[in-house]
């Protein structure tokens, strides 16, 4: 790892594969140069904690429910990635929609897996097991992960890297959820990271 790494906020909501990937890729030397110094979630029960407690990582939590009023959710969630100096911002199974004053201050500076091949099955509603529920609806052959840079449309922003998955006869989207997360999330995420954060870096000197 390179002095001074960037500074890596991942903001999570569930139990955390990707997190688990970008731990296993920073540990393992594949993220060079950025470094997951929080881990924060809008689900105080998300197992994804638990991972980073036993990874080391510091936590926070930020709930919608404790902050009703709009812009009040971001706010919180700014004032902790400031205190901790975040350089860069992860989604990795953030289950909360993200609006313009949020994502224009971290302007090529967040980023987000999706588990389609954006332009498909992506957009508004298109979370979780619905992306693949739609995908084997459908009839497509293949599918696969997109890592993007976050705008305030949902799945909207520049697309960074993608890799294709087969859909196998018998699926289902859980068997495809998990195939997706293995063959696809877990290998292009933490090059992604490694490669905005090179970016970054390189962008301070």
């Amino acid at each position: 790892m390179v002095d001074n790494p960037i500074k890596i906020a991942v903001l999570v909501s569930g139990g955390g594969t990707n997190l688990g990937a970008l731990i296993n890729a920073e540990r393992n030397g594949i993220i060079k140069h950025g470094k997951i110094s929080l881990v924060l979630s809008s689900n105080p029960r998300a197992y994804a904690l638990q991972r980073a407690y036993e990874a080391g990582i510091p936590t926070a939590i930020v709930t919608r429910k404790s902050h009703e009023e709009p812009g009040k959710f971001e706010e919180a969630l700014i004032e902790i990635l400031e205190r901790a100096e975040i350089e860069f911002v992860v989604l990795a199974g953030f289950m909360c929609i993200l609006g313009r004053n949020f994502t224009k201050r971290y302007e090529n500076r967040i980023i987000n897996v999706h588990p389609s091949l954006i332009p498909s099955f992506c957009g508004k509603g298109f979370y979780g097991l619905k992306v693949h529920e739609a995908a084997l609806s459908y009839g497509v052959k293949v599918t696969g992960a997109t890592v993007h840079y976050v705008n305030e449309i949902p799945d909207a922003g520049r697309i960074i890297m993608q890799k294709s998955v087969l859909i196998k006869e018998g699926d289902t989207p859980e068997t495809l959820q998990r195939r997706v997360m293995e063959q696809a999330e877990w290998k292009i995420l933490p090059k992604a990271v490694e490669k905005v954060c090179a970016e970054i870096f390189k962008s301070k000197k």
